[in-house]
């Protein structure tokens, strides 16, 4: 069985060989052991601490395999901005009157902003191993301890998606536009700021000014919105989350950012708190549904998907002994159910 768990500081050799394998995205994940060692920390403490309101927590999880390997990581940031304000590029449509020439018309624009600085940011998708449902379970579980401990976390969330590369690793949107500014290609200024978007350069080097779409070359143009092929899966599930790609783009590759309140996500209108039972042995039938469990607590906060039954009209939910056990909930304790 599968299981998402807050990182832990034995992980970190492990998680270093995770994140040390080639993948063809651009992701917000540390990289060096240092890195990586302040990344556990500080996930850590934000797991053991008891805030009040959305503050710079940065909640790091890992997905387990059955033979106790890692098989993928996700991430959650409180607030994107508690530590600078995040830019992003903002779609505009600039109205345009001639009314000697007759001529009326929009223009589309992109603006440098920061409205999403007090949003929480979902970040660090990586699956390794594992198939459709474990890419569900580790992304969902996230969304799913966001619900259990809502005040921890803001109103609105939000997640970048890698934007379209060519086979050589250039973005079309950086070489038509923020190559202009920063003079360096598209990968060393990723390297630079590690996935980044909160630099105090960032605001510095990007134009301060509305960017006039039509100015932009055809490539970058039909590149603004498009998802890089290994993020797919990513974007999907998010879309099926309740994630819509609204009026955001990445500052670098262009790429969509997702963005949608906590109410709109299934994983707070839809989850179900339920008091878990130990089922019978072969008391569950294999028709019944696919659902994601987790306790409400946020320390040894643990996600599985498992079969159950979840019924309105009852307050409990019988869990066979492997769910029980891995999530470490005995019976009588609350857990929250949401179908997969």
């Amino acid at each position: 069985m599968f299981v998402v768990r807050p990182v832990e500081s034995g992980d970190i050799p492990a998680f270093e060989q995770l994140v040390a394998e080639p993948v063809p995205v651009v992701h917000t994940l540390p990289r060096s052991r240092q890195a990586i060692e302040d990344a556990v920390e500080r996930s850590a403490a934000a797991f053991a601490a008891s805030p009040r309101a959305p503050s710079d927590e940065s909640y790091l999880f890992v997905l387990t395999a059955e033979d106790g390997n890692l098989a993928g990581t996700a991430a959650l940031t409180a607030t994107a901005g508690a530590r600078g304000a995040y830019y992003a590029f903002r779609r505009d449509v600039l109205a345009q009157v001639s009314h000697d020439l007759g001529i009326s018309h929009n223009v589309h624009a992109l603006s440098l902003c920061s409205d999403l600085t007090n949003c929480s940011q979902l970040s660090g998708f990586h699956l390794a191993r594992g198939g459709r449902t474990e890419a569900a379970l580790l992304s969902r579980a996230r969304l799913l301890f966001a619900a259990a401990s809502p005040h921890r976390f803001a109103g609105k969330f939000f997640a970048a998606i890698s934007g379209q590369l060519d086979a050589e690793g250039r973005s079309p949107f950086w070489e038509a536009l923020g190559r202009k500014f920063f003079q360096m290609d598209f990968q060393m200024a990723e390297r630079l700021v590690g996935g980044a978007r909160n630099r105090s350069f960032i605001v510095e080097l990007m134009p301060h000014y509305p960017v006039y779409v039509p100015l932009l070359s055809p490539a970058a143009q039909q590149a603004m919105g498009q998802v890089h092929g290994a993020a797919r899966e990513a974007y999907d599930l998010l879309r099926a989350e309740g994630f819509e790609a609204d009026v955001y783009l990445d500052v670098f590759d262009g790429g969509p950012v997702l963005q949608a309140p906590r109410k709109a996500l299934n994983a707070f209108s839809r989850s179900r708190r339920k008091r878990a039972s130990a089922a019978a042995a072969g008391a569950i039938p294999d028709s019944a549904p696919l659902h994601l469990v987790a306790p409400l607590r946020a320390e040894r906060f643990r996600a599985v998907a498992t079969r159950c039954e979840v019924s309105g009209r009852s307050d409990g939910v019988a869990l066979d002994q492997d769910a029980l056990r891995a999530l470490d909930v005995a019976p009588g304790e609350h857990v929250l159910c949401l179908k997969l």
